[in-house]
């Protein structure tokens, strides 16, 4: 063994020296690149991006310290390929390593003696560092039982799965198993759904699919992966996991943070969130757009334009407001519609009514020369002292090349201008809803026919108290609707391009260089471009399209929700990775089948994990109850882990918050080291986290806690995604007596990956009385 360790750790040394060749390399390319001169823009634009792509390798570069290389598959015919977090070649080209993303790789996690590939041995070696501490072989060439429970690399998994917890989730490329490596490598078409049960790897394999779909598919690494996940807490939980892969063009969100500038910062009742989830709330705020296009009433309006007083008809409205709407544009690009057909049809108004004051002044002066022409026939010695005008003043021809002046004129007028603006305003999404959400009226006649007045009396609030959750949702929905007129912004960066351009003609004639460049290409090497990483770039912008979107834990998502990131990825090419028995939110989704369903255009697929690696066969048993009692068709995990410690459960005798520090610290020194966590009902919470931070000091609990202290305190919504060595359940009881409560508790009992205790407050409820008294 020693020999055969001794051999890898000289190949080992070999990739990690080719490693610093190509940091140095890569180093020499980037300061040249930083430092060579651009002759114009498209020179300056292929400079910038030659500068990303080094930094992204130097980057990835960076990221091969941990375990570089960890695993070498023997074949029959081709010798040995090694298989680690990134290819490699040497100076000559020959293949060193092989990325585990590459179909080269694919056999290191499906192949058995019985598959059918040429892999005779595939070896797991476990590195610290840059040293090699030990291997472990499967012999795949028929000479070793091979059993259809066996799993790939069980040495190395089983040591990954016993070791504790850092508060952070890591990587698993060295010891993902056949079932998972099959959905992170399915194809990227359509919407996949991955129904898995507690500890199956869920999450693993929804950023191992992250880090697959961004290394294969050009398209998907140009727009970038969307990641959401439940809460923030769970956000930095799996933080570190795609940066160790080398990845960096994934946002990470949650669905209250998908909406830039829109923060959800109060609570609100289950009653509310219920009635803001519902698929109706989307015909609502189209309602509400609509009610803000061509006034209120219906009726006509009149105006005062240079003196003269003018109507615009209902009619006209109406057909101003249908053109306008059937341009297919959201409400303010579709504005310009409007405008454009009232102001030609004010402009052949103010046209007729000048017209019709030339008519009435030439038949003045007509009838006036007639009298003169009469009196010189007579001979008359004297003549009319003046002339009368039957007409008004005369302000000059009014024909049809007099359109363009009288349309300036009156898009320059404030009361055309301010008539305009009533009848189709230009909206903002947060002003319109916190209006719709604070007046009654406006409420229920933008929801008439769709919501009850029960449900109109949950939604109404006091205007200024902030967003909730459920708003965040309604915000993007009308975001949509009512989108972005560009014009200005637009029009904005061409003033200041010809700007920039004459500025560069006055440089250029005083450096007296006027044929070295031209202005136009000085001015664009100056232009300001947006310079940061894709990620950052699309976080920012509502309205990005990403290349792929994987949802985690994605039972929690709403309709409303649902349908906000739908619109984020058109292609329709997601993953979407949970487990329904675990859905808590008021309003979330209980059926994969029922949301294919709601979304029919989209192509579905489902698949499911099988194995819990995580959670230990005594913690599962003891849960399973929990799961019957919500769905008795539930399939069970089967769980890698057969041996643990039993769960226990205690009967606190009338003083819960008072026997809650002693348990915590009587299970953490069981327990020997790793991460703890208490979870209780979120009523409870603050002065259970009380009570635990008098026993633990630095323990953590609140919006923003901290999954690496000592002890966390959460509610069952917050462990939602999460593990820890060991986890103490306070009040059961309680937990299951709150909406979706048997989720809530299924979900709180199978966190831990070592110890569970369960501390009750008066009797034991039913689905745990199968558990000895501890």
């Amino acid at each position: 063994m020693q020999q055969e360790i001794e051999f890898e750790q000289a190949y080992l040394d070999l990739l990690y020296r080719r490693v610093e060749a190509l940091r140095a390399e890569i180093a020499g390319h980037l300061d040249r690149a930083r430092r060579a001169d651009a002759d114009g823009p498209t020179d300056l634009l292929d400079r910038d991006a030659q500068v990303a792509r080094l930094e992204e390798r130097a980057n990835a570069l960076d990221h091969a310290e941990h375990a570089l290389c960890f695993g070498r598959l023997d074949r029959r015919e081709s010798g040995a390929t090694y298989i680690g977090r990134m290819g490699l070649r040497s100076a000559d080209l020959e293949t060193l390593l092989v990325d585990w993303r590459a179909p080269a790789a694919a056999d290191f996690y499906t192949a058995t003696a019985r598959s059918g590939s040429d892999v005779v041995r595939r070896r797991h070696l476990r590195t610290r560092g840059r040293t090699v501490v030990g291997l472990n072989d499967e012999l795949l060439d028929g000479s070793a039982t091979d059993s259809a429970d066996t799993f790939v690399g069980e040495a190395a998994l089983m040591e990954a799965l016993t070791a504790e917890r850092t508060g952070r989730m890591h990587e698993i490329v060295s010891t993902l198993q056949a079932e998972q490596d099959e959905i992170i490598r399915s194809p990227a078409e359509g919407v996949l759904v991955v129904q898995g049960g507690p500890g199956t790897g869920k999450t693993a394999v929804a950023l191992h699919r992250t880090a697959y779909l961004l290394y294969t598919h050009a398209t998907i690494t140009e727009r970038g992966v969307l990641v959401l996940g439940p809460t923030g807490a769970f956000l930095e939980y799996i933080h570190d996991v795609l940066p160790s892969l080398g990845e960096t063009h994934a946002v990470l969100a949650t669905a209250d943070s998908l909406v830039p500038g829109m923060q959800a910062t109060r609570g609100e009742h289950a009653e509310t969130a219920a009635v803001k989830a519902l698929p109706v709330m989307a015909q609502v705020m189209a309602a509400a757009v609509r009610a803000r296009q061509g006034g209120h009433d219906g009726s006509g309006v009149t105006f005062t334009y240079q003196g003269d007083d003018y109507r615009l008809t209902a009619a006209v409205i109406a057909q101003a407001v249908e053109r306008a709407q059937h341009s297919g544009y959201p409400h303010n690009v579709a504005r310009r519609t409007f405008r454009t057909e009232l102001i030609d049809h004010i402009v052949e108004l103010v046209l007729t009514r000048e017209h019709q004051l030339y008519d009435s002044t030439d038949t003045g002066f007509e009838e006036e020369l007639g009298r003169l022409d009469r009196a010189l026939a007579k001979g008359e010695d004297h003549l009319p002292a003046k002339v009368e005008g039957g007409g008004t003043e005369v302000t000059g021809l009014a024909g049809e090349h007099e359109a363009p002046r009288v349309r300036r004129e009156l898009m320059a007028d404030a009361t055309v201008t301010q008539v305009l603006e009533n009848l189709w305003p230009h909206l903002n999404p947060a002003n319109l809803l916190e209006e719709l959400l604070s007046d009654r009226d406006r409420l229920a006649r933008a929801a008439t026919d769709l919501l009850q007045p029960s449900q109109l009396d949950a939604l109404i609030r006091r205007p200024a108290e902030g967003w909730a959750s459920g708003d965040i949702p309604l915000l993007d929905e009308l975001a949509e609707l009512v989108g972005e007129d560009d014009a200005d912004r637009d029009a904005a960066a061409q003033a200041r391009r010809e700007a920039g351009i004459r500025y560069a003609q006055r440089v250029i004639a005083a450096s007296g260089n006027t044929g070295a460049v031209s202005a136009e290409d000085l001015a664009e090497r100056f232009t300001e471009r947006d310079g940061r990483p894709l990620a950052e770039r699309a976080a920012a912008d509502r309205s990005w399209a990403y290349g792929h979107v994987i949802v985690d834990e994605a039972q929690e998502l709403t309709a409303m929700q649902w349908r906000m990131v739908l619109r984020r990825v058109p292609s329709g090419s997601m993953t979407v990775v949970g487990d329904i028995h675990q859905t808590a939110a008021v309003a979330g989704t209980t059926s994969w089948e029922a949301l294919a369903d709601a979304h029919a255009h989209r192509k579905w697929r489902h698949t499911e994990l099988t194995v819990s690696y995580r959670t230990l066969a005594p913690i599962m048993d003891a849960a399973l109850p929990v799961l019957h009692a919500l769905d008795a068709t539930a399939t069970t995990p089967v769980c890698a882990r057969r041996d643990g410690e039993r769960p226990w459960l205690r009967t606190a005798h009338g003083d819960l918050v008072g026997e809650v520090g002693a348990a915590v610290v009587s299970e953490r020194d069981a327990l020997g080291g790793g991460t703890f966590a208490v979870i209780a009902p979120p009523e409870r919470l603050v002065e259970i986290a009380m009570a635990v931070e008098m026993a633990v000091p630095g323990a953590s609990f609140g919006a923003e806690v901290d999954t690496t202290a000592p002890c966390v305190v959460l509610t069952p919504q917050q462990a939602k995604g999460l593990e820890f060595d060991g986890v103490l359940v306070v009040d059961p009881g309680t937990i299951l007596a709150g909406r979706r409560g048997h989720s809530g508790l299924y979900v709180a009992m199978t966190r831990p990956t070592r110890r569970l205790g369960l501390l009750v407050d008066g009797d034991i409820p039913e689905v745990l009385r199968h558990l000895a008294p501890g």
